[in-house]
């Protein structure tokens, strides 16, 4: 019986809870004007015998609400990785990106939306394995769906799912061809996760 009415005061109160935060302003969700933070950070390893690679990767984003449903922003992103091999130079490539992209929200205002990305992002790099050192240069755009959840006034959590893409990049040395690839995928290998900090 304690353990029923245990459960029936927790209901009433959590029932009570939503109702008031339906009734009074929430300022959880987007508005015109608000900036948000967001980006990824990440380190992965692997060996095999004597065999080793690693790879770092930060990439943050910026972006500020110039309409009620359109947010406008900037990126950038570095990633390293070293490959490491038995009898063979350690190959080491460095990756710099630089972009901008754009966010439009079907309902903004709310603690749930849905929106779409698309962005455009500049890519130089550059691979050295201790007696060649290759320098490349590339674009890509793309578009990605996503959704977006406030877990409080300022944090929302973030997903996208698939990706509909273009790249292209070429090694800048005489006579290079440059290499240009489309992606499309709606698999779960194409699910991000993320935050977003809002001000």
């Amino acid at each position: 019986m304690k353990k029923l009415l245990l459960l029936s005061a927790i209901a009433v109160f959590g029932f009570s809870n939503v109702n008031a935060q339906e009734e009074g302003e929430s300022t959880k969700g987007f508005a015109k004007g608000d900036i948000f933070l967001t980006g990824s950070l990440s380190y992965g390893s692997e060996s095999q015998g004597d065999d080793k690679e690693s790879a770092f990767g930060f990439s943050p984003k910026a972006a500020y609400f110039v309409t009620e449903n359109i947010a406008v922003g900037i990126n950038l992103g570095y990633t390293t990785t070293k490959v490491e091999a038995l009898n063979v130079d350690d190959i080491k490539t460095n990756m710099l990106e630089a972009g901008v992209f754009g966010r439009y929200y079907l309902t903004p205002a709310k603690q749930f939306s849905v929106f779409g990305e698309l962005g455009a992002n500049y890519a130089t790099g550059n691979q050295d394995n201790g007696t060649v050192d290759v320098d490349t240069n590339g674009f890509n755009i793309g578009f990605a769906p996503g959704i977006s959840y406030f877990v409080s006034d300022c944090i929302a959590l973030e997903a996208s799912f698939g990706v509909l893409s273009y790249e292209t990049s070429e090694l800048d040395v005489n006579g290079a061809e440059s290499k240009d690839s489309f992606d499309f995928g709606l698999n779960l290998s194409d699910i991000s996760f993320g935050m977003v900090y809002k001000f």
